[in-house]
């Protein structure tokens, strides 16, 4: 009788035991695929916030006026987007564009001539944008936006006013943007920024004289 008890204790025990250890794998297992889950959630990626700006649909030349058919909407992550960003329903089409524009390009507001083109210049708030119409319809294709330049006035009237030498009306002043003109439109256009001193000598010039320009070297 006391042999069958100890047999019917030990079988109890062996099966509690196994109940045990089941329970504790089971345990272990939820714990880890708990964990698992909880790292999943901490190394996912948080969502990108995307932001539509418009961009170049093929390459622009400088001073291209813009056509529906030149732009495109582009999503781009939210941190990506360049300040002055163009987007959806701003007034771009008919503005030309100051420089060569790649395709793919987000657009913003200094490619567009305009008040922007004067941001980052620098030269104090007496700089102003000003075009100058050149007296050559081919000179404005050794120029591109960046480039230093010397405006020079040669006098129009002939007899004793011919013998007036060259003025240099405008030193170093900067290209922001060299439009493209219709075809019968004489001579090539230049916005460049200079002093609004120099800007009014320049705007005399224009009326008295034939405006040209030197390329100034880099150093």
């Amino acid at each position: 009788m006391r042999d069958d008890v100890t047999r019917d204790v030990r079988a109890w025990g062996r099966a509690l035991r196994r109940t045990v250890a089941i329970r504790r794998r089971l345990l272990a297992g939820a714990c880890a695929a708990g964990g698992v889950a909880a790292a999943m959630n901490v190394l996912a990626p948080a969502p990108i916030e995307l932001s539509t700006v418009l961009s170049a649909a093929r390459d622009i030349p400088a001073g291209t006026t813009l056509s529906a058919a030149d732009i495109v909407a582009l999503q781009l992550p939210r941190a990506l987007v360049p300040d002055g960003a163009l987007i959806p329903g701003m007034a771009v089409i008919g503005r030309p564009v100051s420089g060569p524009v790649r395709r793919g390009e987000a657009l913003t507001d200094a490619r567009l001539v305009g008040p922007a083109l004067l941001d980052g210049v620098g030269g104090g708030v007496g700089t102003v944008a000003v075009p100058v119409r050149l007296g050559d319809d081919d000179a404005a294709d050794f120029v591109q936006a960046g480039d230093r330049v010397d405006v020079l006035a040669a006098p129009l009237a002939a007899g004793d006013d011919s013998a007036r030498p060259v003025e240099v009306v405008a030193v170093g002043a900067l290209v922001l943007a060299v439009p493209a003109d219709s075809e019968d439109t004489a001579g090539s256009l230049l916005i460049v920024a200079v002093p609004s001193a120099t800007a009014r000598g320049l705007a005399r010039a224009a009326t008295t004289a034939r405006l040209s320009i030197a390329l100034r070297g880099t150093s």
